[in-house]
């Protein structure tokens, strides 16, 4: 059986959805995170309340998430986190 996501790889996820993927509509991110809509919610609520992201609307009234400095941060000292974890083998 696979074996659940931890919170942070969630959140990983997510950020690097945004960042892949200039101006992502909402539906688009849900099915990139492959979370269920109240848990994609829950994550998308915390990041926008933490400043990792920022939800946008176009001139056509349509929503899409900006990755903000913070997040982008975020994702950079992660990727050092987990090369420090790769380089020990853990």
């Amino acid at each position: 059986m696979a074996r659940k996501r931890e919170r942070l790889k969630v959140i990983q996820d997510i950020l690097n959805a945004i960042r892949n993927n200039r101006n992502i509509k909402p539906t688009r991110l849900l099915y990139a995170s492959n979370l269920s809509p109240q848990m994609f919610k829950d994550y998308v609520d915390e990041l926008l309340n933490k400043d990792f992201v920022s939800l946008e609307t176009d001139d056509k009234g349509k929503k899409f998430f900006i990755l903000k400095t913070r997040g982008n941060d975020f994702l950079e000292e992660y990727r050092v986190i987990e090369n420090f974890v790769e380089n020990f083998g853990l």
